[in-house]
């Protein structure tokens, strides 16, 4: 395994939906600000790879829920990056709270984008090597999503704040886009348990997207969601919830 790196932080208000626990957009922004720092102290930050002409890319997260932190928490997040191979590079993330008790576990994984083609780039072993996480062959294989069947949707519009220093937009606000859809009543009747999301085509700005979903109430509530851009997929998601 590679190098642990670990932040703590206290759960802000603005960070936190009307039920006072944290938004999947905070949780998911604490957590890659703990893996970055972990970068800039190793000498691998944005702004060296950045001169190699390349960036990091969110391909896939996983996320398992106990617990969401709430207002004023003060919570310990633990990352590590495990493996990495030819194309991808994995990381894990752990939420702990003061009772040092697991709350979230959030896997990703990565891929580095040749900043001026757009296009996937090749994992070099000398970059990774602060980071002491092994070199392996084999390429992780995430759980299926199940696709939308329905045509429930709504439009939204890429605005300037929707993009991070990178000029592309963040990938934690998608989740925005997303959880949206399913409304007041749902959101507050409802706390998610299992999160997973593969995003497939960068949004850009200016861009007009529609997010398609699908609510499923069997023995567990379930989510399907799509994110797509024209005839092209952006992201998609599927989410377990339990009744609040």
């Amino acid at each position: 395994m590679g190098k642990r790196y670990t932040i703590e932080h206290e759960v802000a208000y603005y960070e936190c939906d009307i039920n006072q626990n944290i938004t999947f957009p905070a949780l998911l922004s604490i957590a890659i600000k703990a893996s970055s720092d972990q970068s800039d102290e190793l000498n691998r930050g944005t702004d060296f790879i950045n001169t190699l002409g390349i960036t990091w890319v969110i391909t896939q997260t996983e996320v398992t829920i106990q617990r969401l932190p709430q207002v004023g928490e003060q919570i310990r997040i633990v990352t590590e990056p495990t493996e990495f191979n030819r194309f991808f590079c994995y990381r894990s993330y752990w939420v702990y709270d003061a009772k040092d008790e697991e709350l979230v576990k959030i896997d990703m994984s990565f891929v580095l984008m040749d900043i001026e083609n757009r296009k996937m780039s090749s994992v070099d072993a000398d970059l990774m090597a602060p980071y002491e996480s092994p070199q392996v062959k084999k390429i992780r294989r995430w759980p299926k999503i199940e696709k939308v069947e329905g045509e429930q949707k709504q439009l939204y519009h890429v605005r300037y704040y929707d993009l991070d220093s990178n000029h592309h937009v963040n990938n934690a606000m998608y989740f925005n886009w997303l959880i949206d859809v399913l409304g007041y009543d749902f959101m507050t009747k409802h706390q998610p348990t299992y999160v997973n999301v593969k995003f497939d085509k960068e949004v850009l700005y200016g861009n007009d997207i529609e997010s398609f979903y699908e609510i499923i109430e069997a023995e567990e509530v379930k989510t399907r969601h799509e994110i797509r851009l024209g005839e092209q997929l952006a992201c998609e998601a599927n989410i377990l919830w339990k009744k609040s």
